[in-house]
């Protein structure tokens, strides 16, 4: 049986960050991570961002709990960097 490497698992988010929805014809794949800066991540939306990624990758539903966590930090007066955590390494959207 083939193992997977964390960077292999981070290499998978990175991908899905960097592919904007319905890029691939007839799916739904990818993230629109803009119009989820645009709202508190209190407000329920970020958890319907990591439950899209966790669809989208199903590789992501075999971690455990709290191995796949999303934050912002505020940069600035007027912005936030989003930041996704998968099993402790750190991935900056955007970025």
């Amino acid at each position: 049986m083939a193992t997977i490497t964390g960077k292999q698992l981070s290499d998978m988010i990175r991908h899905w960050l960097d592919t904007p929805v319905e890029a691939y014809l007839g799916s739904d794949y990818g993230q629109d991570a803009k119009a989820l800066l645009q709202r508190a991540l209190s407000d329920g939306d970020a958890e319907a961002f990591l439950q899209k990624m966790q669809r989208d990758i199903p590789l992501l539903k075999a971690l455990p709990a709290g191995a796949l966590n999303i934050y912002a930090l505020p940069s600035g007066e007027d912005r936030k960097d989003l930041f996704i955590e998968v099993a402790g390494e750190v991935i900056q959207v955007g970025a």
